[in-house]
């Protein structure tokens, strides 16, 4: 998925509420121009993530300073918890929020922008669909896809589309290959593995490029 670019994109009337934005969403009101801006920020930052974890192996990925304390803060809070496939009651409900609330708490001060609205897939081995998407605030965003990643879960969407990467390969260069020899053959997939894990760490940089650009700092 291609990332959108960063806030020079972003029209001069939506961009004069880069202040406004920044605030967490339950603070917006009903003000119709800064959800609008919110919600374009909020849809960047995804394209951006999922992007970031179609090109790179999920599980090596970093998305915080402090990925391990808010892993291990997480798993000892929500030890039973569905991530792969979330459900909303888990993260919206009364009693869901009065759990959740003590624990993003702990990281204000630590997570900037901690409490800031985020898109969040509730399928892991999805995109960002409407009917697959809720909102959460920034540090559960953060508390779940660090276990997604660490738990392997995301690494379906990595596979997916490497899988179509190569098959798409396969299908352009596929006749030229079966003539060549055996050891040219051998040689080409040596090549094509350094040039795919080249390729992977060129993307990582552009994906982690993208983020700085779209103003989110910590991931």
């Amino acid at each position: 998925m291609e990332a959108t670019g960063g806030n020079d994109e972003v029209s001069g009337e939506l961009a004069s509420l880069a202040h406004a934005v920044s605030l967490p969403a339950e603070s917006y009101g009903n003000d119709p121009d800064i959800e609008m801006a919110w919600a374009m920020r909020a849809m960047q930052h995804a394209e951006v993530y999922y992007k970031l974890i179609s090109s790179v192996d999920p599980q090596f990925l970093k998305l915080t300073k402090v990925d391990d304390q808010i892993y291990s803060e997480f798993r000892e809070n929500f030890k039973k918890l569905r991530i792969d496939v979330l459900d909303p009651e888990d993260l919206k409900s009364e009693a869901a929020k009065e759990k959740w609330r003590p624990f993003c708490l702990k990281f204000d001060g630590i997570v900037e922008d901690f409490n800031y609205g985020t898109l969040l897939r509730l399928n892991c081995s999805q995109g960002y669909t409407e009917e697959n998407t809720i909102f959460a605030p920034r540090i559960q965003f953060f508390a779940i896809e660090i276990a997604r990643n660490r738990e392997g879960y995301n690494k379906a969407v990595y596979t997916s589309v490497q899988d179509k990467e190569e098959d798409k390969g396969a299908n352009n260069g596929g006749d030229k290959g079966a003539n060549n020899g055996g050891e040219e053959e051998k040689g080409t997939n040596r090549e094509g593995e350094k040039e795919k894990t080249n390729k992977g760490g060129e993307k990582e940089k552009e994906a982690y490029k993208e983020i700085n650009k779209s103003g989110e700092t910590a991931m």
